[in-house]
């Protein structure tokens, strides 16, 4: 259960409504996170424009970006973040096979030299003390250049906040990802 209540959509103003279905509509479902962060509209405001900022359209795809952000949150222990960025990679079209293997990206066929490159610099950013070395940024570099690095680092820095965040306040997690992730995790 929650450590704090989440708000109330009916009690909150026209400004908090608008972010919180904005929100609805890049998820699929009503993040409780959200609710949460609703109560500091200022908060709430920056993150969604930050969260918009880093998921626009750039040089790493959407799909690799919600699996970095699910390797992130696993290396963080977030189970919240997994099921959420779980969530969203199959609503991109990552198929549940590969999301079952994305605790084996390192070996698997199903990810690419490229992906695993990003996969690992994620791991080791969302560990504490951050583990990445220079070796594991210049397989990244093999890949992409420094506009795709820095999204890549971005959405690792995302998943830091939220990580946190959740894990903190104990943010129940929503039907709709939760369903999906047990039949992941199988």
């Amino acid at each position: 259960m929650a450590r704090l209540p989440v708000a109330d959509m009916e009690t909150l103003n026209d400004a908090a409504r608008s972010n919180l279905l904005a929100a609805e509509q890049m998820l699929g479902f009503s993040p409780n996170d959200g609710l949460l962060m609703a109560h500091n509209l200022p908060l709430m405001q920056a993150f969604l424009k930050l969260v918009q900022t880093i998921y626009a359209p750039g040089k790493v795809s959407q799909e690799l970006k919600r699996l970095v952000g699910l390797v992130t949150s696993s290396a963080a222990g977030c189970r919240y973040c997994q099921a959420h960025t779980g969530f969203s990679a199959h609503r991109l079209g990552v198929s549940e096979e590969k999301l079952r293997e994305v605790w084996t990206f390192a070996d698997s066929p199903l990810y690419s030299p490229a992906e695993r490159a990003a996969l690992t610099v994620a791991l080791k950013a969302g560990q504490s003390p951050n583990g990445v070395t220079d070796e594991d940024f210049a397989a990244l570099g093999e890949y992409f250049d420094l506009d795709a690095q820095l999204e890549i680092v971005a959405v690792i820095s995302m998943f830091g906040f939220l990580n946190r965040w959740n894990s903190t306040l104990a943010t129940d997690l929503e039907a709709a990802p939760a369903a999906l992730w047990a039949q992941v995790e199988g």
